[in-house]
């Protein structure tokens, strides 16, 4: 049983980060037009694009603020102009700043992620659902933290943010169900990066995770290009963790 996701378009916004790079070489790997979006590095964004188009896939570089109503809607009308409107959308563009306690965590901190994880998959829905509904279907895949659930110090910020993500998204994904339209959350854990390597710093979070490891951007796109498949057509609404088991979503 194969991936095959030849026919469709996918945008990444966040493409040229890590996790990025993996979720759009491994969705054109599997057939899939792709749309990287960038908000500063336009070289990686193009180097990535040339990438993917010489593995025989259209690809464009397309650069904007997904915290930003106006700098949405002009991606949305340059990336349909040149590939065509796409069907999978692939949320995973976040604000980075300074962790600290609730009690030292600057309140722009809370703005940022409030934008970039909640008031980016507001806008992104509203500037690309409506022709996925024409379509008669689509993906929308948001990508959250396994953070979300554990709410540990110096977390808060980011925790608020994903976690009201999860609620747009969920309710998203009851409101636009009927057009064949599948929203999920990949929820990594603390994966191996190139700014985080598997140290023996992280040795005390590997003990914690019952697969006894971290793991890869690879492990994240995995699930990514499953979910914008036909295999997931029947999965939707939910909150998937890619976290070795660390993080366990209770029924």
């Amino acid at each position: 049983m194969n991936i095959d996701l030849r026919g469709h378009l996918a945008l990444v916004t966040g493409g040229t980060g890590q996790l990025g790079r993996a979720m759009c070489r491994t969705l054109a790997g599997c057939g899939a037009d792709v749309a990287v979006h960038y908000h500063r590095d336009a070289a990686k964004a193009e180097e990535l694009t040339a990438e993917m188009q010489a593995q025989g896939v259209r690809a464009m570089a397309i650069q904007g603020d997904v915290t930003a109503e106006a700098d949405i809607r002009a991606m949305r009308d340059a990336v349909t102009a040149q590939l065509g409107a796409p069907d999978i959308l692939v949320n995973n563009a976040v604000i980075q700043y300074a962790w600290t306690t609730v009690l030292e965590q600057d309140i722009a901190a809370y703005e940022g992620q409030f934008r970039s994880s909640v008031l980016q998959n507001v806008l992104m829905a509203q500037a690309f659902v409506p022709a996925m509904i024409a379509r008669g279907g689509g993906r929308i895949i948001g990508i959250n933290t396994e953070c979300a659930m554990q709410n540990a110090p110096t977390q808060s910020a980011y925790v608020a943010g994903k976690r009201g993500m999860d609620g747009v998204l969920r309710v998203l994904a009851r409101e636009i169900g009927p057009h064949q339209i599948t929203v999920n959350q990949v929820a990594p854990g603390w994966m191996i990066s190139e700014n985080v390597p598997d140290d023996e710093q992280a040795a005390a979070y590997r003990e914690g995770v019952p697969l006894l490891r971290r793991g890869t951007a690879q492990d994240i796109a995995n699930m990514v290009a499953f979910l914008a498949s036909d295999l997931a057509a029947f999965v939707s609404g939910q909150y998937i963790s890619v976290s070795g088991g660390n993080v366990m979503p209770t029924i």
